[in-house]
């Protein structure tokens, strides 16, 4: 009998559904988002047919919710996207975290794979990724996770462009504050060292000293204090230690 570490006690579709039934929480914590999204999005201007391609294509909601924001306030196509791009470089972070697991796979799953990674499918992959248990198939867990995502999201975005007309001043309801609440759950558990501690907290406190900037511009200034501080922070305690060796 094969034990649990053995790779043949694992397959294809056993990851896959693994991976779609623990990402199943989550779900929830998007419906909102998504919600939202469909009703905002035809209310700053864009067709149904548009917002539906954006998140079809884009598949990311906060970039989305910035996106439309932005639209409706009648913002430079040039600071939209640079918005969404110093959002969206998070993404970055998590494809450097998987790639060592993920580099011995061919193009065709490597391209859909990027596309289709969330924070929510990132959140648990990569403790999936990192039990030692000699999964083969660990790249199709996160394919799961993936699709439950990929099709929770666009139900619910689809859901708020059908209901929008019929669901009077959403954006007043306060759904929305599902968001950060999201991303602090997510983002805490990896604050683990001064110099990610460090990051956080001058983010958010940039992000609050900021809130009044024209277009959203405190995004991108709060996202690169933050991030700057967090290199210092790790150059000076690098420096530190070095000059204490003897």
């Amino acid at each position: 009998m094969n034990s649990p570490s053995q790779p043949d006690a694992f397959t294809r579709r056993k990851e896959f559904l693994t991976g779609a039934r623990d990402t199943a929480p989550l779900l929830l914590g998007a419906a909102p988002f998504g919600l939202i999204y469909g009703t905002l999005a035809v209310a700053s201007g864009l067709s149904a047919a548009a917002a539906i391609a954006m998140s079809l294509i884009v598949f990311a909601g906060s970039a989305q919710f910035i996106a439309v924001g932005l639209l409706a306030v009648g913002t430079p196509v040039l600071i939209i996207i640079a918005t969404t791009f110093i959002v969206n470089l998070r993404h970055m972070l998590y494809s450097a975290t998987l790639l060592p697991h993920l580099k011995h796979l061919p193009q065709r799953w490597l391209a859909p794979l990027a596309f289709l990674l969330t924070d929510e499918t990132f959140a648990v992959t990569v403790h999936r990724v990192h039990k030692e248990d000699g999964s083969p198939y660990k790249h199709w867990y996160q394919l799961g996770s993936s699709i439950a995502m990929y099709i929770n999201w666009q139900v619910w975005c689809l859901l708020g462009l059908l209901l929008g007309d019929r669901i009077p001043d959403a954006a007043s309801w306060g759904l929305d504050v599902a968001m950060p609440i999201a991303f602090i759950g997510m983002t805490i558990p990896y604050v683990r060292n001064v110099p990610m501690g460090v990051c956080v907290l001058t983010a958010g406190t940039s992000g609050l000293l900021t809130m009044g900037l024209p277009y959203k511009l405190g995004i991108i200034v709060s996202a690169l204090a933050g991030v700057l501080a967090g290199l210092l922070t790790e150059v000076a305690m690098r420096k530190r230690k070095e000059a204490a060796k003897p």
